[in-house]
């Protein structure tokens, strides 16, 4: 299925929003309508991305409003963005979420021994073209690393759009080594050091850093998925996030198209905001501890 997005608010903006429609024009959740699968027997999924390759505002799926449209992470009132850590410019790989997963803050994961950070799964897209804020993406999975970060584990899955010229070639994440020399190496070193101009410390991962192959990986997911459906249909409490959703069947949380749109409509319609920040291109050079 197509889905399009709508732009709210100012751009720029503390109130910028991007929702979701699907292709009968319906107000959907990128967080619990969009399907996990596109494809399940084909291994082929959907992701959300919510960051383009090379931009640094920190964009996410909103999981606490209503119909969660994606916004700009705030801090102390300002909108974050991510500095550019040389040698790497904002993001380096299209960034984003699968949709019907949700990482359970009272599941301790039996690897990391942390619990979950309350969130839709990360995705790393590392194919050769940029996405456009809001794109559903089919992309399959290689692998995924285990970040943690501030005591809790945030899964980082690493993925191919399936449409990629790199995409036949790249089955799991052996392959990305061997195809896309140091480019692993360079994903665990950016996510390493990305929070550190920020005042905060380097992050450390499970596994001693080591990349997880595509086998535990789909594991992974499978069972992230499982998290969300207990969320949706009320087996666990929701702790704040909003549950809003127009499709999803067998959840207790269901609502009309016209409570749907009125999520939409609270805010303004689409303007020119200000510019970006002088400072969102300067370098950041962090010394490796």
């Amino acid at each position: 299925m197509a889905y399009t997005v709508q732009e709210r608010g100012p751009s720029n903006s503390l109130d910028s929003r991007l929702f979701f429609r699907d292709a009968s024009g319906r107000v959907v959740s990128p967080f619990h309508d969009i399907p996990l699968f596109a494809d399940k027997a084909q291994g082929v999924l959907n992701m959300v991305c919510e960051v383009p390759r090379w931009t640094n505002a920190k964009m996410e799926i909103a999981t606490k409003d209503p119909m969660n449209p994606i916004k700009q992470d705030v801090k102390k009132g300002n909108l974050r963005f991510v500095a550019n850590c040389f040698p790497y410019k904002g993001y380096i790989w299209n960034y984003g979420a699968f949709p019907q997963t949700w990482e359970d803050p009272s599941h301790t994961d039996e690897h990391t021994k942390c619990t979950g950070d309350n969130d839709p799964l990360d995705v790393c897209e590392i194919g050769t073209t940029v996405a456009s804020r809001g794109e559903v993406k089919q992309v399959k999975v290689l692998g995924v690393l285990a970040m943690i970060d501030e005591g809790e584990t945030d899964w980082k899955i690493i993925a191919i759009d399936v449409k990629d010229p790199m995409a036949e070639k790249l089955n799991d994440i052996q392959d990305v080594d061997t195809h896309m020399p140091g480019f692993l190496t360079a994903t665990r070193q950016w996510f390493r050091i990305y929070k550190v101009p920020d005042g905060k410390p380097f992050n450390v991962f499970a596994f001693d850093g080591e990349f997880k192959n595509r086998a535990f990986a789909m594991d992974l997911v499978q069972k992230i998925h499982e998290q969300w459906q207990r969320l949706v249909t009320k087996k666990v409490e929701s702790g704040g996030l909003s549950c809003m959703n127009t499709t999803v069947e067998g959840s207790t949380y269901g609502s009309t198209a016209e409570e749907a749109s009125a999520a939409v409509t609270k805010f303004a319609e689409p303007s020119q905001g200000e510019a970006l920040p002088p400072h969102v291109g300067n370098w950041s050079f962090v010394k490796d501890a």
